[in-house]
């Protein structure tokens, strides 16, 4: 039996005499699987690669961050070393450090 079979059947259930907590629950529950492989299905995440898909994503994601952190690291450790510099030079011109000016 198949989950809209199963959903369908549940229902009739309920409306033929009343429903019970247990046959409720069933409801929610089959229709809340129902609900999930519709949302696979169109996401285009149900067929056997949807976990390899999954995989590789998340790998490719890691990598972007990873990549992302090393360039503001890389840019702020060059900014650093700009301001470092232009400190240095400024600090020499100050102090008339010869050969620095002709």
């Amino acid at each position: 039996m198949n989950r809209d079979t199963m959903l369908t059947a549940l229902m009739a259930q309920a409306q033929g005499g009343g429903a019970d907590l247990v046959t409720l629950r069933a409801i929610v529950e089959e229709s809340s699987e129902v609900g999930a492989r519709r949302v696979l299905d169109r996401l285009g995440l149900a067929d056997d690669n949807a976990q390899g898909d999954l995989d590789e994503l998340r790998d490719l994601l890691g990598a972007w961050r990873v990549a992302k952190t090393s360039a503001w690291k890389a840019a702020v450790d060059w900014f650093v070393r700009i301001v470092g510099a232009l400190l240095l030079i400024g600090i020499a011109v100050r102090l008339g450090v010869p050969g620095m000016l002709r």
